[in-house]
């Protein structure tokens, strides 16, 4: 599938709705092949990240806890991304 979403399952502390949305952005970037969706195509882009990210924290919510860690830190938890956000 697509390597640029992390695992958010098993977060210390949990995943944020930030961190949701985000991945839920890269899968509907993947699977609909747009990158920066146009004016005609915005509504149903964010609708279907919406839907997505609403369905994550439902299913992230029924899960059960994870023994250990993810092993990879997720893209808005790293100290470069942080930076590189907050200088915008």
């Amino acid at each position: 599938m697509c390597r640029n979403i992390t695992e958010l399952r098993g977060l210390e502390p949990a995943a944020t709705s930030e961190e949701i949305t985000a991945a839920a952005r890269q899968y509907i970037r993947k699977v609909s092949g747009i990158t920066r969706p146009s004016d005609a195509v915005a509504d149903a882009f964010e609708a279907a990240v919406a839907e997505v990210a609403a369905t994550t924290t439902r299913l992230l919510a029924e899960l059960p806890a994870r023994r250990q860690p993810p092993k990879a830190i997720p893209p808005l938890r790293r100290p470069e991304v942080i930076a590189r956000l907050a200088a915008t």
